[in-house]
């Protein structure tokens, strides 16, 4: 059996939707899963056995700049590329217009959520078939409950990303305090502090940055004998994480995959959900708080005053560096059987 699955993004949607993958895998005999995907994520759903190709679209990119898409035949390609295959089943598991779009102009019969489901209602108007999903539960839950009702199969045991990677054991803790929203950041100040706090415990400290701005928070974060990590494809970040023992990150896409490769994660969350997203895997804990009557607001800035708060947004006031480190020694033990 033939299936493509469309996930565009983001990264924390595209990681999201890989159990469903391994249910697939286990549930279906002699199947094969294509994937399509945001060009800049490609390298996530390659690293999952069960998926045989995986079909960059550089959408984002051609948004950006239509004409020099055309003029160079990037968009041709990728159709030519999506037109190559016949699918016996051609599954969204993204709910937008964009992703109903290319799923409708694959070959094969279209299957989404419905209109009550989808996170754009009018993309349901695009399936052969339309399956109905309850909303205030996990996204990967979600993923999962689609799948098993496309294919007709139930749903058992824990969510399993995929992953086969070994962990190389050194002592480094890496830092994951990159995010685009305004109310999800962790401030400085919290990060530094818990970058003395590992120091002290003997680990090195690992900090990524994605581009300049990033760059420069790294920077400030950093304290004696920081790696500080250049702009690097994914690939080459899911490398120097598993040479880490632990890592924290505010609610991002990184976040959720060090969670979903095993390791010793902590998420930091504020303004979003973790019922909808928290980070997930075996040795993945999400702090959050709930003394103020706004969380979650699921808003990208914060809408209270910075002049009362001594920690801003203040809904992160209550995930203190110490608290963090604790939850992260934990985590880092329970991996380790200790």
């Amino acid at each position: 059996m033939k299936i493509l699955i469309i996930k565009m993004s983001s990264l924390g949607d595209v990681i999201h939707t890989l159990p469903a993958i391994s249910d697939i895998c286990a549930q279906i005999e002699d199947v094969q899963i294509d994937w399509v995907v945001e060009e800049a994520f490609a390298d996530i759903p390659a690293l999952h056995p069960g998926v045989k190709n995986v079909l960059p679209i550089a959408l984002r990119r051609w948004r950006h700049k239509p004409i020099t898409a055309i003029a160079s035949k990037e968009i041709r390609t990728f159709l030519k590329a999506l037109h190559h295959e016949t699918y016996d089943l051609v599954l969204d598991a993204q709910g937008l217009i964009k992703s109903a779009l290319f799923a409708r102009l694959s070959h094969g019969r279209t299957v989404g959520l419905d209109w009550n489901s989808s996170r754009e209602s009018l993309a349901s108007l695009f399936y052969d078939q339309r399956i109905s999903i309850a909303r205030e539960q996990h996204a990967v839950d979600r993923t999962r409950q689609l799948a098993a009702l496309t294919f007709d199969y139930t749903l058992s045991g824990a969510a399993n990303f995929g992953f086969a990677l070994a962990q190389i054991q050194t002592p480094a803790i890496m830092l994951l305090h990159g995010t685009t929203w305004q109310s999800k950041h962790w401030p400085e100040e919290q990060w530094r502090a818990l970058a003395v706090i590992i120091r002290n415990a003997g680990y090195k400290l690992v900090i990524p940055a994605g581009n300049p701005v990033e760059s420069a928070r790294a920077s400030r974060i950093a304290i004696d004998e920081t790696e500080l990590l250049p702009p690097t494809s994914l690939g080459e970040l899911v490398r120097n994480m598993m040479a880490c023992s632990g890592v924290v990150s505010v609610d991002t896409g990184l976040g959720h995959l060090a969670g979903a490769l095993g390791l010793p994660t902590v998420g930091i969350y504020g303004s979003t959900d973790p019922i909808l997203t928290g980070v997930r895997g075996v040795n993945a804990k999400t702090l959050a708080s709930d003394h103020l009557p706004c969380i979650p607001c699921k808003k990208r800035h914060c809408k209270l005053s910075q002049d009362d708060c001594k920690i801003y947004p203040p809904c992160l006031a209550e995930t203190t560096p110490e608290t963090t480190w604790i939850a992260l020694q934990s985590q880092i033990r329970l991996a380790s059987g200790s």
